[in-house]
Protein backbone atom coordinates (compact mmCIF):
# COMPACT_ATOMS: atom_id res chain seq x y z
CA UNK A 1 0.00 0.00 0.00
CA UNK A 2 1.51 3.35 -1.21
CA UNK A 3 0.02 4.99 2.05
CA UNK A 4 -0.16 2.93 5.31
CA UNK A 5 -0.03 5.82 7.93
CA UNK A 6 -3.38 4.49 8.92
CA UNK A 7 -2.90 1.18 9.14
CA UNK A 8 0.34 1.78 11.30
CA UNK A 9 -1.62 3.66 13.76
CA UNK A 10 -4.68 1.36 13.77
CA UNK A 11 -1.95 -1.03 15.01
CA UNK A 12 -0.51 1.19 17.22
CA UNK A 13 2.93 1.41 15.33
CA UNK A 14 5.01 4.32 14.78
CA UNK A 15 3.82 6.99 12.12
CA UNK A 16 5.89 10.25 11.01
CA UNK A 17 2.36 12.28 11.52
CA UNK A 18 -1.11 11.44 12.49
CA UNK A 19 -3.34 9.45 9.76
CA UNK A 20 -6.27 11.60 8.59
CA UNK A 21 -9.88 10.58 7.95
CA UNK A 22 -13.72 11.87 8.89
CA UNK A 23 -16.61 10.49 9.99
CA UNK A 24 -19.28 11.34 6.82
CA UNK A 25 -16.37 12.69 4.71
CA UNK A 26 -18.20 11.50 1.14
CA UNK A 27 -21.29 13.40 2.20
CA UNK A 28 -23.53 16.03 1.95
CA UNK A 29 -21.08 19.37 2.69
CA UNK A 30 -19.47 18.46 -0.87
CA UNK A 31 -21.47 20.33 -4.02
CA UNK A 32 -19.71 16.90 -5.53
CA UNK A 33 -22.10 14.59 -3.86
CA UNK A 34 -25.09 17.07 -4.56
CA UNK A 35 -23.81 16.25 -8.43
CA UNK A 36 -25.02 12.50 -8.18
CA UNK A 37 -27.70 12.66 -5.29
CA UNK A 38 -29.69 14.87 -7.49
CA UNK A 39 -30.07 12.05 -10.14
CA UNK A 40 -30.59 9.01 -7.68
CA UNK A 41 -32.34 8.19 -4.41
CA UNK A 42 -30.15 7.65 -1.36
CA UNK A 43 -30.23 3.93 -1.25
CA UNK A 44 -29.92 3.72 -5.57
CA UNK A 45 -26.73 5.86 -4.60
CA UNK A 46 -26.25 2.66 -1.84
CA UNK A 47 -26.96 -0.25 -4.04
CA UNK A 48 -25.42 0.65 -7.41
CA UNK A 49 -21.82 -0.22 -6.82
CA UNK A 50 -20.07 1.92 -9.62
CA UNK A 51 -21.95 4.99 -8.12
CA UNK A 52 -21.11 3.80 -4.13
CA UNK A 53 -17.62 3.83 -5.57
CA UNK A 54 -18.24 7.19 -7.05
CA UNK A 55 -18.95 8.31 -3.72
CA UNK A 56 -16.47 6.79 -1.45
CA UNK A 57 -13.40 8.28 -4.06
CA UNK A 58 -15.04 11.99 -3.67
CA UNK A 59 -12.94 12.90 -0.55
CA UNK A 60 -9.82 10.93 -1.63
CA UNK A 61 -10.30 12.81 -4.93
CA UNK A 62 -10.84 16.43 -3.20
CA UNK A 63 -9.38 16.32 0.03
CA UNK A 64 -6.27 14.06 0.13
CA UNK A 65 -7.51 11.90 3.37
CA UNK A 66 -5.12 9.05 4.57
CA UNK A 67 -8.39 6.40 4.11
CA UNK A 68 -11.92 6.20 2.44
CA UNK A 69 -14.42 4.78 4.12
CA UNK A 70 -17.29 2.65 1.91
CA UNK A 71 -20.52 4.71 0.89
CA UNK A 72 -23.37 2.72 2.17
CA UNK A 73 -25.62 2.72 5.73
CA UNK A 74 -25.78 0.98 9.01
CA UNK A 75 -28.95 -0.13 8.05
CA UNK A 76 -28.35 -1.63 5.24
CA UNK A 77 -28.08 -4.96 7.60
CA UNK A 78 -31.59 -4.33 9.39
CA UNK A 79 -33.29 -4.01 5.36
CA UNK A 80 -31.86 -6.99 4.02
CA UNK A 81 -33.39 -8.87 7.18
CA UNK A 82 -36.99 -7.45 6.62
CA UNK A 83 -36.99 -3.88 7.97
CA UNK A 84 -38.80 -1.83 5.20
CA UNK A 85 -36.60 1.38 4.45
CA UNK A 86 -36.84 4.69 3.22
CA UNK A 87 -35.36 7.71 3.71
CA UNK A 88 -36.81 11.45 3.12
CA UNK A 89 -35.02 14.36 2.74
CA UNK A 90 -34.78 16.28 6.10
CA UNK A 91 -36.30 13.61 7.82
CA UNK A 92 -34.11 10.20 7.58
CA UNK A 93 -34.27 6.88 7.62
CA UNK A 94 -37.84 5.82 8.23
CA UNK A 95 -38.92 2.00 8.44
CA UNK A 96 -42.57 0.89 7.52
CA UNK A 97 -42.80 -2.01 9.94
CA UNK A 98 -41.20 -0.91 13.39
CA UNK A 99 -40.44 -4.09 15.84
CA UNK A 100 -43.14 -4.31 18.33
CA UNK A 101 -43.62 -8.23 19.18
CA UNK A 102 -41.90 -11.01 19.11
CA UNK A 103 -43.64 -12.11 15.54
CA UNK A 104 -41.84 -9.07 14.74
CA UNK A 105 -38.52 -10.28 15.64
CA UNK A 106 -39.45 -13.72 14.21
CA UNK A 107 -39.85 -12.38 10.61
CA UNK A 108 -36.81 -11.20 10.05
CA UNK A 109 -34.46 -12.99 8.44
CA UNK A 110 -30.89 -13.58 8.87
CA UNK A 111 -30.34 -15.27 5.65
CA UNK A 112 -28.88 -11.61 4.36
CA UNK A 113 -25.75 -12.49 2.30
CA UNK A 114 -26.90 -12.40 -1.10
CA UNK A 115 -29.13 -9.06 -0.26
CA UNK A 116 -26.44 -7.18 0.18
CA UNK A 117 -24.18 -8.77 -2.58
CA UNK A 118 -23.91 -5.05 -3.86
CA UNK A 119 -21.64 -4.21 -0.75
CA UNK A 120 -19.14 -6.83 -1.48
CA UNK A 121 -19.52 -5.93 -5.33
CA UNK A 122 -18.63 -1.97 -4.51
CA UNK A 123 -15.39 -2.78 -2.49
CA UNK A 124 -14.52 -4.41 -5.34
CA UNK A 125 -14.84 -1.91 -7.60
CA UNK A 126 -13.18 1.03 -5.10
CA UNK A 127 -10.17 -1.30 -4.76
CA UNK A 128 -9.88 -1.41 -8.09
CA UNK A 129 -9.80 2.16 -8.13
CA UNK A 130 -7.67 2.43 -6.03
CA UNK A 131 -5.17 0.34 -6.62
CA UNK A 132 -3.42 0.14 -2.96
CA UNK A 133 -3.65 4.10 -2.81
CA UNK A 134 -4.55 4.49 0.82
CA UNK A 135 -6.59 1.92 2.83
CA UNK A 136 -10.13 0.75 2.43
CA UNK A 137 -12.54 1.16 5.46
CA UNK A 138 -16.05 -0.47 5.83
CA UNK A 139 -18.21 -0.67 8.53
CA UNK A 140 -21.47 -1.86 9.94
CA UNK A 141 -24.11 -0.91 12.66
CA UNK A 142 -23.66 -2.21 15.70
CA UNK A 143 -26.63 -4.22 17.21
CA UNK A 144 -27.80 -1.75 19.59
CA UNK A 145 -27.81 1.30 18.01
CA UNK A 146 -29.01 -1.07 14.66
CA UNK A 147 -32.69 -2.45 17.47
CA UNK A 148 -33.02 1.29 17.88
CA UNK A 149 -33.67 2.61 14.12
CA UNK A 150 -35.93 -0.84 13.72
CA UNK A 151 -37.69 0.03 17.83
CA UNK A 152 -38.30 3.48 17.16
CA UNK A 153 -39.12 2.80 13.22
CA UNK A 154 -35.99 5.80 12.70
CA UNK A 155 -34.12 8.30 14.27
CA UNK A 156 -34.88 9.73 18.09
CA UNK A 157 -34.18 12.53 20.29
CA UNK A 158 -34.86 10.58 23.86
CA UNK A 159 -35.25 6.88 22.41
CA UNK A 160 -38.50 6.02 24.47
CA UNK A 161 -39.76 3.69 22.98
CA UNK A 162 -36.35 1.82 22.84
CA UNK A 163 -35.75 1.72 26.51
CA UNK A 164 -39.29 0.41 27.16
CA UNK A 165 -38.39 -2.27 25.15
CA UNK A 166 -34.88 -3.39 26.71
CA UNK A 167 -37.03 -2.26 30.64
CA UNK A 168 -39.94 -4.28 29.89
CA UNK A 169 -38.82 -6.98 27.40
CA UNK A 170 -35.59 -7.78 27.71
CA UNK A 171 -35.63 -11.02 26.66
CA UNK A 172 -37.21 -9.97 23.09
CA UNK A 173 -34.44 -7.70 23.41
CA UNK A 174 -31.82 -9.73 23.48
CA UNK A 175 -33.77 -12.08 20.97
CA UNK A 176 -33.45 -9.42 18.80
CA UNK A 177 -29.74 -8.19 19.38
CA UNK A 178 -28.66 -11.52 18.96
CA UNK A 179 -30.14 -12.06 15.44
CA UNK A 180 -28.53 -8.56 14.55
CA UNK A 181 -25.06 -9.65 15.63
CA UNK A 182 -25.62 -12.70 13.90
CA UNK A 183 -26.18 -10.56 10.88
CA UNK A 184 -23.33 -8.05 11.25
CA UNK A 185 -20.53 -11.06 11.83
CA UNK A 186 -21.89 -12.19 8.29
CA UNK A 187 -21.66 -8.77 6.80
CA UNK A 188 -18.49 -7.50 7.90
CA UNK A 189 -17.07 -11.42 7.02
CA UNK A 190 -18.42 -10.46 3.65
CA UNK A 191 -16.50 -7.31 3.49
CA UNK A 192 -13.21 -9.00 4.34
CA UNK A 193 -13.52 -11.29 1.67
CA UNK A 194 -14.10 -8.53 -0.62
CA UNK A 195 -11.23 -6.73 0.11
CA UNK A 196 -11.46 -4.03 3.12
CA UNK A 197 -8.03 -3.05 4.52
CA UNK A 198 -10.35 -1.88 8.35
CA UNK A 199 -13.18 -1.54 9.41
CA UNK A 200 -15.46 0.07 11.98
CA UNK A 201 -18.45 -0.78 14.16
CA UNK A 202 -20.83 2.26 14.58
CA UNK A 203 -22.88 2.01 17.74
CA UNK A 204 -24.42 5.34 17.21
CA UNK A 205 -26.57 5.71 19.79
CA UNK A 206 -25.12 4.36 23.10
CA UNK A 207 -24.39 7.36 24.48
CA UNK A 208 -28.45 6.51 25.20
CA UNK A 209 -27.85 3.86 27.72
CA UNK A 210 -26.90 3.63 31.73
CA UNK A 211 -23.97 1.87 32.34
CA UNK A 212 -25.38 -1.64 32.73
CA UNK A 213 -27.86 -1.51 30.25
CA UNK A 214 -25.20 -0.49 28.03
CA UNK A 215 -23.64 -3.60 29.33
CA UNK A 216 -25.87 -6.01 29.15
CA UNK A 217 -27.74 -4.95 25.95
CA UNK A 218 -24.71 -3.56 23.71
CA UNK A 219 -21.14 -4.19 24.82
CA UNK A 220 -21.38 -8.18 25.39
CA UNK A 221 -22.63 -8.15 21.63
CA UNK A 222 -19.66 -5.74 20.25
CA UNK A 223 -17.48 -8.41 22.26
CA UNK A 224 -19.09 -11.64 20.08
CA UNK A 225 -19.10 -9.63 16.73
CA UNK A 226 -15.38 -8.38 17.49
CA UNK A 227 -14.23 -12.08 18.33
CA UNK A 228 -15.98 -14.04 15.54
CA UNK A 229 -14.29 -11.77 12.73
CA UNK A 230 -11.94 -13.38 10.27
CA UNK A 231 -9.68 -10.51 9.97
CA UNK A 232 -5.91 -10.97 10.47
CA UNK A 233 -4.31 -7.83 9.70
CA UNK A 234 -7.04 -6.01 9.39
CA UNK A 235 -7.67 -3.56 12.23
CA UNK A 236 -11.35 -2.69 13.83
CA UNK A 237 -12.79 0.57 15.24
CA UNK A 238 -15.10 1.01 17.97
CA UNK A 239 -16.88 3.88 17.75
CA UNK A 240 -19.88 5.26 19.73
CA UNK A 241 -21.07 8.37 20.77
CA UNK A 242 -20.12 8.03 24.83
CA UNK A 243 -17.07 6.23 24.17
CA UNK A 244 -15.70 8.80 26.58
CA UNK A 245 -17.97 7.25 29.20
CA UNK A 246 -17.87 4.11 27.96
CA UNK A 247 -14.04 3.36 26.74
CA UNK A 248 -12.93 0.93 29.60
CA UNK A 249 -15.83 -1.39 28.51
CA UNK A 250 -15.22 -0.61 24.88
CA UNK A 251 -11.50 -1.71 25.57
CA UNK A 252 -12.58 -5.18 27.26
CA UNK A 253 -13.95 -6.02 23.57
CA UNK A 254 -10.57 -6.10 22.57
CA UNK A 255 -10.68 -3.70 19.28
CA UNK A 256 -7.59 -2.06 17.38
CA UNK A 257 -8.72 1.67 18.09
CA UNK A 258 -11.25 2.84 19.60
CA UNK A 259 -12.76 6.59 18.21
CA UNK A 260 -13.42 8.89 20.72
CA UNK A 261 -15.75 11.54 20.99
CA UNK A 262 -15.21 15.57 21.98
CA UNK A 263 -16.26 15.34 25.61
CA UNK A 264 -12.68 13.56 26.84
CA UNK A 265 -9.46 14.50 27.05
CA UNK A 266 -7.78 12.38 24.13
CA UNK A 267 -4.62 11.66 25.63
CA UNK A 268 -6.17 10.90 29.34
CA UNK A 269 -8.19 8.23 27.54
CA UNK A 270 -5.44 6.74 25.72
CA UNK A 271 -3.48 6.29 28.89
CA UNK A 272 -5.91 4.60 30.73
CA UNK A 273 -5.94 1.96 27.97
CA UNK A 274 -4.34 -1.38 27.81
CA UNK A 275 -1.35 -1.10 25.61
CA UNK A 276 -1.76 -1.28 21.89
CA UNK A 277 -5.28 -0.10 21.85
CA UNK A 278 -5.10 3.22 19.53
CA UNK A 279 -7.06 6.23 19.70
CA UNK A 280 -9.04 7.57 17.14
CA UNK A 281 -10.64 11.30 17.20
CA UNK A 282 -11.87 13.54 18.65
CA UNK A 283 -11.97 17.42 17.24
CA UNK A 284 -15.56 18.31 17.52
CA UNK A 285 -17.06 19.13 14.42
CA UNK A 286 -18.60 22.43 15.56
CA UNK A 287 -15.05 23.69 14.84
CA UNK A 288 -15.17 23.16 11.35
CA UNK A 289 -17.97 25.99 11.21
CA UNK A 290 -15.45 28.36 12.46
CA UNK A 291 -12.62 30.86 11.30
CA UNK A 292 -9.69 29.16 9.66
CA UNK A 293 -7.06 30.96 12.29
CA UNK A 294 -9.37 29.14 15.01
CA UNK A 295 -9.87 25.74 13.36
CA UNK A 296 -5.85 25.88 12.72
CA UNK A 297 -5.19 26.30 16.33
CA UNK A 298 -7.41 23.92 17.63
CA UNK A 299 -6.12 21.45 15.74
CA UNK A 300 -2.80 22.13 16.45
CA UNK A 301 -3.26 22.00 20.43
CA UNK A 302 -4.91 18.21 19.75
CA UNK A 303 -2.05 17.15 17.45
CA UNK A 304 -0.02 18.44 20.80
CA UNK A 305 -1.55 16.82 23.04
CA UNK A 306 -1.06 13.56 21.79
CA UNK A 307 2.44 14.27 20.01
CA UNK A 308 3.75 11.84 22.30
CA UNK A 309 1.48 9.04 22.02
CA UNK A 310 1.77 5.93 19.97
CA UNK A 311 -1.34 4.98 18.15
CA UNK A 312 -3.26 7.96 17.23
CA UNK A 313 -5.69 8.81 14.22
CA UNK A 314 -7.08 11.92 13.85
CA UNK A 315 -11.16 12.13 12.76
CA UNK A 316 -13.41 14.06 14.55
CA UNK A 317 -15.68 13.04 17.35
CA UNK A 318 -18.54 12.52 15.14
CA UNK A 319 -19.84 12.98 11.16
CA UNK A 320 -19.46 16.15 9.66
CA UNK A 321 -22.58 18.39 9.33
CA UNK A 322 -23.66 19.19 5.79
CA UNK A 323 -23.63 22.78 5.96
CA UNK A 324 -20.07 22.74 7.05
CA UNK A 325 -18.12 25.09 4.21
CA UNK A 326 -15.99 22.63 2.12
CA UNK A 327 -12.80 24.71 1.83
CA UNK A 328 -13.06 24.38 5.56
CA UNK A 329 -12.64 20.74 5.68
CA UNK A 330 -9.68 21.03 2.94
CA UNK A 331 -7.94 22.96 5.20
CA UNK A 332 -7.83 21.17 8.40
CA UNK A 333 -7.12 17.95 6.27
CA UNK A 334 -3.68 20.21 5.18
CA UNK A 335 -2.73 21.51 8.75
CA UNK A 336 -2.79 18.03 9.77
CA UNK A 337 -0.95 16.66 6.88
CA UNK A 338 1.65 19.01 7.25
CA UNK A 339 2.23 18.34 11.14
CA UNK A 340 5.28 16.48 12.04
CA UNK A 341 5.97 14.66 15.33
Amino acid sequence: MQNDLFIRAAFSQQTERPPVWMMRQAGRFMKEYWDIKNKYSFLEMCKTPEIAADVTLLPVDLLGIDAAILFSDILVTAEAMGGELSFTQGVGPRFANPIRNEKDIDALSIAVEEKLRYVADAIRVVQQRLNGAIPLIGFAGAPFTVLSYLVEGGSSKDFKLTKLFLNNHPALAHKLLDKIATVTITYLNMQIAAGVNALQLFDSWALALSWDDYQEFAHQYNVKIIAELKRTGIPIISFCKGSSVFAPLMAEARPDVISVDWNADLRRIKQTLPKGIAVQGNLDPFVLYADQAVIKKKIIQLLERMRDEEGFIFNLGHGIMPDIPFDNVKFAVDVIKEFRY
